[in-house]
């Protein structure tokens, strides 16, 4: 049975309908003092619980345990745990002494009631560490190829820096023809970065960035007015997980993108296209390990 977070909910949909699996009727509540209550009243004993739970926020952290705990407690025979999006993945080191490594305390937790987790492109690789259950990776990046246009000018797909270029390169092989280049990134805080533009050459052709995470669009939107200024005919922003907080998508037009899109770990206007057979594959391996 799939067991949908309230951030995940077409996403979990998909998901059953790509492994001809029941879908729960989950209910999310609170209690008058703010403390959240996530239950599956349907459960029942025997099931194999697929919980799919993007944690995009400190409440979807605290639902997403409490739906793994629910499952067990109505006696599922598996808890299959999809992260579509892993919330707190970016600290996998302590900043400074005396901080946490957060996706480590994090990974610990939901393995606590988990018997396999699957991670769909996060951001660091090696935290699939952290977690003590069987953790697979899946990189669903391909998939970003579908929704750009068949008819791109001689089009270039950018990543904003040496570490998503394989990304860049995944959608390009997906795509079927272009080139891959990237941007020289270097981040003074969580909001300030400064990039410098790459040697490819982009006037008159159509440009593709790719990244993993969109969060606050300022490297994006960066990426896109050097772009513009290089004399790039239509700038595409695409990502796997499109978080868009604060003023980003703002920051991403006034920038003169021709278009943004993402997938559905994170569930926006512009998630374009599904990870769910990907996701499908992950979930169907037969062992545990492959």
């Amino acid at each position: 049975m799939i067991v949908p977070g309230a951030s995940s909910q077409g996403l979990a949909a998909a998901l059953a309908t790509e492994l001809d699996e029941p879908l729960a009727a989950a209910t999310y509540d609170r209690f008058p003092d703010g403390e959240t209550l996530a239950a599956v009243p349907d459960f029942e004993s025997g099931d194999r619980a697929v919980v799919v739970a993007t944690t995009d926020s400190n409440d979807a952290w605290v639902e997403l345990l409490q739906l793994q705990d629910a499952v067990r407690e109505a006696g599922a025979s598996e808890v299959v745990t999809v992260l579509p999006y892993m919330g707190y993945a970016r600290q996998d080191e302590a900043f400074e002494a005396g901080h946490p490594v957060s996706a480590r305390a994090m990974a610990r937790a939901v393995s606590t009631t988990s018997d396999r987790v699957v991670l769909v492109n996060p951001h660091e690789e090696r935290i699939a560490d952290f977690f003590d259950a069987h953790v697979t990776v899946v990189d669903a990046a391909a998939c970003l190829s579908d929704p750009l246009p068949e008819t791109l000018d001689d089009p270039l797909f950018l990543s904003p820096d040496a570490g998503a270029v394989e990304l860049a390169g995944a959608v390009r092989d997906a795509y079927g023809r272009g080139e891959t280049d990237y941007f020289e990134k270097v981040r003074h805080s969580g909001t300030d970065v400064e990039i410098t533009p790459s040697d490819a050459d982009a006037a008159g052709r159509d440009v593709v960035i790719v990244d993993d995470i969109v969060a606050t669009g300022s490297t994006m939107s960066q990426a896109v007015d050097h772009l513009a200024e290089k004399g790039a005919e239509n700038v595409f922003a695409a990502c796997v997980h499109a978080l868009l907080v604060r003023n980003a998508r703002t920051k991403l037009e006034r920038a003169g993108v021709e278009r943004v899109f993402g997938t559905d770990t994170v569930e926006r206007d512009v998630s374009a296209v599904s990870v769910a057979p990907y996701v499908a594959a992950a979930v169907s391996a037969v062992e545990v390990g492959e």
